[in-house]
């Protein structure tokens, strides 16, 4: 009997610890918004630093995100949500998705996916927590979802 019970009280600790790390994981999610209504963890885009800003451009039949390669460090940048602004410069309808691709298929990834219209800026917030803790490594890669074949780019976080 007092196996039996230390047993289901060990159960019910896994169980417990699991659903936390599973909350954790998505403790804010990824907001998509405006600079002026936009918010992530209650705190409202237009009060934060944007960390960087990306860009659909178009060089003659060339057609990627700019830049191809943006470094985030997080030693040295306190630890409030990062801010993402994303910028449609080509002259047609581009997508924005950025998740990790290594761990693509988990379902407690972080996944950004928006469509941008030619001209459009939209910010994407995102809690510091979820940039680490949904990620496997170092890397987040954006791509344009709408059309494949166009060249992505990568977000390099030094913790």
């Amino acid at each position: 009997m007092g196996k039996t019970m230390l047993g289901v009280f060990f159960g019910l600790m896994l169980a417990v610890g699991g659903a936390s790390t599973a909350f954790a994981l998505q403790a804010g999610g990824v907001e998509v918004g405006d600079l002026a209504t936009g918010r992530v963890v209650g705190q409202l885009f237009s009060e934060l630093d944007v960390d960087a800003e990306l860009f659909a451009v178009e060089i003659g039949a060339l057609k990627s995100w700019y830049p191809s390669v943006t470094v985030i460090d997080f030693k040295v940048r306190p630890g409030r949500p990062v801010l993402l602004k994303v910028t449609n410069n080509a002259t047609a309808e581009h997508g924005f998705e950025m998740t990790d691709a290594t761990n693509s298929l988990t379902p407690t990834v972080m996944n950004a996916k928006i469509v941008l219209k030619p001209g459009e800026t939209k910010y994407i917030g995102i809690p510091t927590s979820d940039m680490f803790y949904a990620t496997q490594g170092n890397t987040l890669t954006y791509r344009c979802h709408l059309h494949p074949a166009h060249l992505s780019g990568k977000i390099l976080m030094i913790k």
